[in-house]
């Protein structure tokens, strides 16, 4: 089995999400707009696992786990080993990974990236959408369902590390490559 490392926050690492869908990696992966349910304030429901195209990514990472090299090709992208050097290793991030089961099951590494209420809602607030958040969209919406769906992550997986996402990119780079590349040679000298 190819080693499949998980990890729920973009950071430094290549996001294939965005070579799966060659769509915007904020706003569009593996769902419609047009099929996303609204909740009776006004706001989509984007955190609904119905309302994402796990099938999709389900068939794109299964294609990658058959044969990443030329899963890799498919998609445009190369690695800068030399043959017979390969470890490929795929990270999938997304803010509802660890809620899906099926996917779950083909993780070896989880890791989350967790920062506080008010740098969260300040983070969100900065950014700018289209079309944008609704006038309290974050307070009534996006902050209880990421409750939500942490309670629920929480009581499906039990082998998550948390990250402080308060520290700076090159530590948490440092300490996810540290705990990768020691997951590897373990795997590798097993073979």
């Amino acid at each position: 089995m190819l080693p499949t490392f998980v990890s729920n926050s973009t950071g430094p690492f290549h996001n294939l999400s965005t070579s799966f869908s060659h769509e915007d990696p904020c706003r569009r992966n593996w769902r419609d707009d047009s099929v996303i349910a609204v909740d009776s304030n006004g706001f989509k429901q984007y955190d609904v696992l119905d309302a994402l195209h796990m099938d999709r990514m389900m068939s794109k990472i299964e294609s990658w786990r058959k044969d990443p090299g030329s899963f890799l090709a498919s998609q445009s992208l190369r690695t800068q080993c030399s043959v017979g050097e390969e470890v490929f290793v795929l990270i999938v991030e997304g803010f509802l990974i660890f809620n899906y089961g099926p996917l779950n099951e083909l993780m070896d590494m989880r890791y989350f990236l967790e920062i506080p209420y008010d740098v969260c809602k300040d983070r969100r607030g900065s950014r700018v959408y289209t079309p944008p958040d609704l006038p309290g969209y974050f307070d009534g919406y996006v902050w209880p369902r990421y409750l939500k769906n942490r309670q629920e992550m929480e009581d499906m997986v039990s082998d998550i590390v948390f990250l402080d996402g308060l520290k700076s990119k090159e530590d948490l780079l440092d300490y996810v490559y540290g705990d990768v590349t020691m997951e590897i040679q373990s795997l590798m000298g097993k073979d």
